[in-house]
């Protein structure tokens, strides 16, 4: 089965966080970093794109750092937010908006690259039951999933929204450098939350196969979902359920602070 990504904490910074930290290889061998894929070009005559929901942000007080430099900022308030230093070891320490930036962006799609992973892989392998013919996900799987539920868990949903609308100018210009010059980052971050919240929660044991290296789900509607639903499928159902928990606290506290507003994109 291929590597699942953490889905606690890239929607941490919005449901952004939280579903960054899972991020696990349920696979063999390493599989090589992929480049974020491009978003679909828009139509030559298609008419200027309107902004479906719109984040009501205030002036930073104090100002914001600019962006490439932003990780010592960032890594100081996510600990804040965690409010215990010693699970900050889970998170990389370099481009994290960044990186939360593009995760999100992948959730939905069919992979979410391991290059762009704003926290560290979970420790050990991925753990399968081989019983004969019949191979499923492990029950003690879900336990390396431990310091990331905690982290999960440890977070105040509408603390953690408050700092997403004080720093949203710094995620908006990240989406923009990610190849989306004209979208609102805001409204992805709302896609990959209701992808998320719609992954099918599954009957223990999990049954899989393996045509050849990766694991995979031996349901192919499974195995055809987005990359953030097998992240939650894979994590055991007591873990997804705390996840999911979590997502659907931090939906509602974007959701407060969102209103509708048609305009032009970077007008």
């Amino acid at each position: 089965m291929k590597k699942s990504v953490s889905v606690v904490a890239a929607v941490v910074i919005l449901g952004g966080i939280v579903a960054a930290y899972f991020y696990s290889q349920h696979q063999r061998q390493p599989e090589p970093v992929q480049a974020q894929a491009p978003p679909p070009a828009a139509p030559p005559a298609a008419p200027a794109p309107v902004v479906r929901q719109v984040i009501e942000t205030v002036p930073a007080q104090p100002p914001l750092p600019v962006l490439s430099e932003s990780d010592k900022f960032m890594l100081d308030t996510l600990a804040d937010l965690v409010g215990n230093r010693s699970l900050m070891q889970f998170f990389h320490t370099e481009r994290i908006i960044r990186n939360i930036v593009a995760t999100i962006d992948n959730l939905p799609r069919n992979r979410a690259p391991l290059g762009v992973m704003p926290v560290k892989p979970a420790h050990g392998g991925f753990i399968a039951k081989d019983s004969g013919d019949d191979k499923t996900i492990g029950p003690e799987n879900a336990a390396r999933y431990a310091p990331y539920v905690r982290i999960a868990e440890a977070i105040d949903a509408r603390k953690l929204v408050e700092v997403y609308v004080r720093l949203y100018p710094l995620f908006q210009q990240a989406y923009e450098e990610l190849g989306y010059p004209e979208g609102y980052f805001n409204d992805r971050l709302l896609v990959a939350l209701d992808d998320l919240l719609a992954a099918p929660d599954l009957k223990e044991p999990v049954k899989l196969v393996q045509p050849k290296v990766f694991y995979q789900f031996a349901d192919p509607g499974l195995e055809a979902r987005s990359a953030g639903q097998k992240i939650l499928m894979r994590i055991g159902g007591k873990n997804g359920a705390i996840i999911k928990a979590k997502l659907r606290e931090i939906n509602r506290q974007v959701m407060l602070h969102m209103h509708d507003k048609k305009v032009e994109i970077g007008k």
